[in-house]
């Protein structure tokens, strides 16, 4: 059976909703747009749905190159370019310079979340390394956790539904690539593949599983917790040490295009 790429997504706004699309390009932080954007308090560390999950309600759109936030109890907002005041920002262990935006549209996201807040993008000249421990030197990513692709399969997701009382959606695992033609967990034993598609072969690394946190129990149409499922369940099967692994991290080794249907 092939093996091809089902699904597509980005996540501008590292935590808020995702977009599917049908093409993309891959730059060399990842997919276009994909977590370029991050918002952080005022401390300057990252904020995700974690620690708030109505992050789940904000919804990008690009429109002309342009980031649009929509959230359903605030009138849409238009991102602008960035100023050029730069903001020492932190994401998980790493502090990286980051560009701000102006206070109406900080005040928008505030209102959004409940909490002050900032929004920050990362500009084409930060380079962010991927984890040292499983990457090579200069490879590197955007405000995603610590490598630019996430990888699932669709054979995966079904069998962890089978074990379920209420079946998940995907988008609760905020991969960027989903395929289908594998067996379930197929992932897990990648180590080097290829997407092959008319405009370029392009080589890729998976590097490692992905340990899950608490965001799959999140309701992407409420922002709201619930319960412990499908968490509860992977941890019967897919738990090594402390860790519940769903899905494998990715560096690609190349830019250029990709598509549903490579």
């Amino acid at each position: 059976m092939t093996i091809k790429i089902s699904a597509l997504t980005i996540y501008p706004v590292k935590s808020c909703a995702g977009i599917n699309l049908t093409q993309s390009k891959l730059e060399p932080m990842g997919l276009r747009y994909d977590r370029r954007w991050m918002i952080v308090d005022i401390d300057g560390r990252f904020l995700s749905q974690r620690n708030c999950p109505q992050m789940a309600l904000i919804k990008p759109e690009i429109k002309k190159g342009r980031l649009h936030l929509t959230h359903p109890e605030l009138k849409p907002l238009k991102i602008p370019e960035a100023g050029n005041t730069l903001k020492q920002v932190t994401i998980w262990e790493d502090t990286v310079s980051a560009l701000t935006f102006y206070q109406d549209i900080d005040a928008w996201l505030g209102e959004a979340l409940g909490r002050p807040c900032q929004l920050v993008t990362m500009s084409d000249t930060e380079i962010r390394e991927c984890d040292q421990n499983y990457a090579k030197p200069g490879e590197h990513t955007s405000f995603a956790d610590a490598f630019p692709l996430l990888l699932i399969s669709q054979a995966s997701l079904d069998d962890l539904n089978s074990r379920l009382d209420s079946p998940v959606e995907m988008r609760r695992f905020r991969p960027n690539l989903v395929v289908t033609g594998t067996e379930a967990y197929a992932e897990d034993s990648w180590k080097e593949f290829t997407v092959v598609n008319k405009y370029g072969d392009i080589q890729m690394r998976a590097v490692k599983l992905c340990s899950r946190c608490p965001i799959p129990t999140i309701n992407p149409d409420s922002g709201v917790k619930e319960g412990h499922e499908p968490l509860k369940t992977l941890a019967s099967y897919r738990k090594k040490g402390n860790q519940v692994y769903f899905g494998q991290n990715v560096i690609h080794q190349q830019t250029g295009s990709i598509r549903t249907g490579d």
